[in-house]
C-alpha cells in the first residue's frame, strides 16, 4: 500500500503517501536544497497536469486526503494507522480493518466534515486485525499492479489510484473507456493472492 512507506522526517506517513503537490509541501523539510525543491515541484505538477481529472482537482483532492488524515491522526492514532484514503474528483474510499464498529462510524464522519468531499464511499471491514505478512502481501500486490499497469501501453496508468486490503483490490480514478477499464481489471485478477477486485473508477466523460 502507498501508505506504508517510511521517511525519516516530521509528518512521515503525510508525507510519503500524498502524491501530488501537498506532498511537496510535507517533504520540505527533508530537501536538501532550494534547488532540488523546485525541481521536484515542477516535476510533480507536470505528472498532476498530464492527469485527466487536471491539475486544480488534484491539488484539492490532495488537499482533501491531507486534512482527511490529519483529522484521523488527531482523533485517534489507531485510526490513522489502520485506514487507508483513496480521493479522487472530491470522493473519498475509505478502505481497512478495524475491531470497532464505532471507529468505522467515526471515520467516515470524519470525511464528510472536509470541506470539498463530494462522497464519501465505506470499504471498511470491521473484524480481526490483519498482520505484518498480510501487509507485506497487499504492498507487493499494490506495486505488482502497478508495474503492470505503467508497462501496457493500452493503460494510461496515471489515471489510477490503487489500495489493497487483505487481498482486495480497490479502484478509482478515471477510465478512458470501459475496454481500458477492463484491462486495468483484469490485470489485477491475474495477480496472485488477489482475491477480488472493487472498482469505482469513472469512465471519461460519463456523469
Amino acid at each position: 500500500m502507498s501508505n506504508a512507506a517510511f521517511i525519516p522526517c516530521p509528518g512521515m506517513r503525510l508525507a510519503a503517501s500524498v502524491a501530488g503537490l501537498a506532498g511537496a509541501v510535507f517533504l520540505a523539510s527533508c530537501m536538501p536544497s532550494p534547488t532540488s525543491l523546485a525541481i521536484g515541484v515542477g516535476a510533480i505538477v507536470a505528472v498532476k497536469a498530464s492527469e485527466e481529472r487536471g491539475l486544480v482537482t488534484a491539488v484539492t483532492d490532495d488537499r482533501i486526503w491531507t486534512e482527511i488524515n490529519a483529522r484521523w491522526l488527531d482523533n485517534d492514532a489507531v485510526m490513522f494507522e489502520k485506514l487507508q484514503l483513496q480521493v479522487h474528483e472530491g470522493r473519498a474510499l475509505i478502505s481497512g480493518i478495524v475491531q470497532k464498529p464505532a471507529m468505522r462510524v467515526a471515520a467516515v464522519r470524519i470525511a464528510w466534515q472536509v470541506d470539498g468531499v463530494k462522497e464519501v464511499i465505506d470499504e471498511i471491514e470491521a473484524a480481526e486485525p490483519d498482520d505484518v505478512g498480510d501487509k507485506l502481501q497487499d504492498l507487493w500486490i499494490v506495486q505488482e499492479l502497478r508495474g503492470r499497469l505503467l508497462v501496457d501501453r493500452k493503460v494510461r496508468a496515471i489515471n489510477y489510484s490503487i489500495e489493497s486490503v487483505k487481498g482486495t483490490i480497490y479502484l478509482m480514478g478515471i477510465a478512458q473507456n470501459a475496454a481500458e477499464l477492463q484491462r486495468v481489471i483484469d490485470h489485477a485478477r491475474d495477480i496472485a493472492y488477489v482475491k477480488r477486485v472493487v472498482s469505482y473508477v469513472r469512465i471519461k466523460d460519463a456523469a
